[in-house]
């Protein structure tokens, strides 16, 4: 059975970690947010009630 046999799939896997950890890790970890996380509460602004014409 040929999905028993790890000498290719290892190989294949191993490439593939290495790639990710080496080359797009690091890449991807220079981005910086276009919006960073502010320490202060949000406030929220409690709306007005809407008036219905028919009541």
């Amino acid at each position: 059975m040929p999905q028993l046999n790890p000498a290719p799939w290892f190989f294949i896997m191993l490439t593939s970690w290495l790639v990710f950890s080496l080359i797009t890790q690091p890449k991807l970890l220079h981005f910086t947010s276009t919006n960073p996380p502010s320490s202060k509460t949000p406030t929220t602004a409690k709306p007005a009630p809407w008036t219905w014409p028919w009541t």
